[in-house]
């Protein structure tokens, strides 16, 4: 049985499909994107709604010529497809794989590589002045959801756009709302009556003759222009755009594809920003998609009858300790408040917010508002939680600095997938958070090392008078050390085990260390103290002498702690998962410079500063040399080496 996906091997060879084929070739790309996806993982429930829509992109625009900015990106599996890509999907978000973003080392037909939400129409927009100054002839379209439109730099870039005098087409893509046969028909018949070149320049005809009318030709066209904007209004749904200066057309059907060609055609006539809005479903063609969609945003691999992961089974999560924890608080304090940017399930707070659903807010896509926000709930009396994933409260450093910091507020953020999230890649590691809020004034930083470690510094923060962050990776909590539950105390880490060696009176006094170099410390942060116990385990086998730190404050470290190691151990390693630059590495490095330690040597266990591609964390921790045994002969090279 021949499959007309079959002979889609480059881009625009979907031109060459007979019109009558679309229905099945889109029913086609919808089967592909489940069976595989159901193997690899992914976003599902996006690309299949978004199938129809990437068809009419690729049957109007030219590649590579044309420029298509997909925001987030995560819906673009389809714009993968039809642009040769189909063989290696088996390898979707897997190292040296096929990323689950564009990419624009991956393909030519990738315009801009995304990952994060609300950033398309401020690249599309550069791309356009971009064309204008180099005399270039190309479309520019930028497609971004309805969610990602509640960022407030979609905005900004919304309110920039009336100043352009080329065309930029905007895809507003709705999966959230039905769609009106009546309101989609009139809009669309208005739309294309409003670009037409006809109307367009009648109307500039118009406004040329009143113009000429000595005394009352400008008032004339003033009450014009008041009784055309009154009846838009009535009949227009989407005056916000047009009131900015932007052209609207819709809503239509996301899942016509002539309805959609149509629109497209009627938008490149205009010489400026044009909003097309386009309605979907999540999930469509695939009913578990279609009934869940937010089950199936993004999936591990799974059963394709029944809808359900293949990892039936679930060890207990860092985000469900979480979740749990910030509920019983908010039993305990009413004044206890979470705040979300679009993501309540990721996070774990829809159990809070069932729970305490006039303590929970949901800010949509908007990080910086968030953490302002939760400042302004501050001041008002309130103890705000704020859980944003590390990769996003990058996009709100400002407003923790400036809005939280300052004032010393006592907000608490609740940082989720810190460290390396695996499969989503460059975008969406959280390897940067130790970096970029260590050097915060006032801001107090912690990471635990197990699953009841997290639930105690939460609960230490919820009466934390200032700003504190704790850092938790994604996945399983580890269950391990658990016999070791010494209470949280401000900036004092805690000895999992000490060497035990006396030392001479005069040394300890000295409070230098003068003893071996093989005397080896162990300083670990947050997720790697699971790591460094099986490493201190190999290298206690092997006849090594080792103590065992969990530092559990990166900010502020315990000095006197250090100090005490000082005496009697020649070597220290630091082991965090974080970028090295500025990490809690360097912060060692520092003391022991600051504190005249000369003889100590120090080797730093940390990420390399480089962004870091998608794969299993497994396999990028030993590419990384960031595993147990890695780790293990790395120190043992050490201890040789400065011996």
């Amino acid at each position: 049985m021949t499959h007309i996906l079959d002979e889609i091997n480059q881009a625009n060879d979907i031109k060459k499909i007979d019109s009558a084929e679309y229905k099945k070739l889109a029913a086609e790309i919808r089967k592909f994107l489940v069976q595989n996806i159901s193997k690899t993982g992914g976003h599902l429930a996006s690309n299949l709604g978004a199938v129809e829509l990437t068809m009419a992109l690729h049957l109007y625009l030219d590649f590579p010529k044309d420029r298509l900015v997909w925001d987030v990106g995560h819906q673009a599996y389809t714009h993968k497809l039809l642009t040769g890509r189909k063989k290696e999907f088996t390898t979707l978000r897997t190292y040296e794989g096929l990323s689950g973003f564009p990419k624009k080392k991956e393909s030519i037909c990738d315009a801009f590589d995304t990952g994060h939400s609300s950033t398309s129409i401020s690249a599309a927009m550069g791309l356009v002045n971009a064309r204008e100054l180099s005399g270039e002839d190309y479309r520019v379209v930028a497609v971004i959801g309805d969610g990602a439109l509640s960022g407030g730099m979609a905005f900004e870039a919304l309110n920039n756009a009336e100043g352009l005098h080329s065309n930029l087409t905007i895809v507003l893509n709705d999966n959230n709302m039905s769609i009106s046969e009546n309101v989609g028909g009139m809009a669309n018949y208005l739309g294309q009556l409003r670009t037409d070149t006809k109307y367009n320049n009648f109307k500039s005809s118009v406004e040329n003759f009143l113009k000429k009318i000595p005394g009352i030709g400008n008032a004339i066209m003033d009450k014009l222009k008041k009784s055309k904007d009154s009846l838009k209004r009535l009949v227009i749904p989407g005056m916000l755009f047009e009131d900015m200066g932007i052209t609207y057309i819709g809503p239509i059907d996301g899942h016509d594809i002539n309805q959609l060609m149509t629109a497209f055609a009627s938008a490149s006539k205009v010489k400026e920003a044009v909003l097309i809005h386009v309605v979907t479903k999540k999930g469509k063609g695939y009913k578990p998609a279609e009934q869940n969609p937010s089950k199936f945003h993004g999936v591990e691999a799974f059963d394709v009858k029944t809808g359900e992961n293949f990892n039936s089974k679930k060890d207990t999560t860092y985000t469900e300790v979480f979740s749990d924890t910030i509920t019983e608080l908010g039993k305990c304090n009413e004044k206890i408040v979470a705040i979300t940017a679009a993501m309540p399930s990721g996070t774990g707070l829809n159990k809070f917010m069932k729970s305490y659903p006039e303590r929970f807010f949901d800010v949509g896509i908007a990080e910086e508002h968030a953490v302002t926000y939760a400042a302004g709930l501050a001041v008002g009396g309130m103890k705000p939680f704020v859980a944003i994933y590390s990769t996003f409260l990058q996009r709100a450093y400002d407003q923790i600095l400036h809005d939280v910091c300052i004032s010393n507020l006592p907000v608490v953020f609740a940082i989720d997938r810190a460290g390396l999230v695996g499969n989503d890649g460059e975008t969406h590691q959280g390897i940067f958070d130790i970096s970029y809020l260590s050097h915060m004034p006032s801001l107090t930083f912690v990471a635990p090392k197990n699953a009841w470690e997290l639930k105690e510094m939460l609960i230490y923060a919820g009466s934390f008078q200032g700003p504190i962050a704790i850092r938790y990776p994604r996945g399983k909590a580890y269950q391990g050390l658990k016999e070791y539950k010494q209470p949280i105390e401000y900036g004092k880490g805690e000895i999992i085990y000490e060497i035990s060696e006396s030392l001479p009176k005069e040394l300890k006094e000295m409070g230098k260390s003068q003893a071996n170099k093989k005397n080896i410390v162990l300083l670990a942060v947050g997720s790697m103290v699971e790591t460094a116990e099986n490493v201190s385990r190999a290298l206690l086998g092997s006849g090594h002498k080792v103590t065992l730190v969990n530092m559990r404050f990166i900010k502020p470290f315990d000095e006197e702690l250090l100090h005490r190691l000082a005496v009697n151990h020649g070597s220290w390693v630091t082991l965090e998962e974080n970028v090295k630059l500025g990490g809690f590495g360097e912060r060692i490095t520092g003391f022991l410079m600051e504190h005249n330690y000369r003889e100590i040597n120090q080797l730093n266990i940390s990420l390399p500063d480089q962004f870091i591609e998608q794969g299993d964390v497994a396999v990028l921790k030993e590419k990384l040399g960031m595993d147990s045994e890695s780790i293990k002969l790395k120190i043992l090279e050490f201890i040789n080496s400065n011996a």
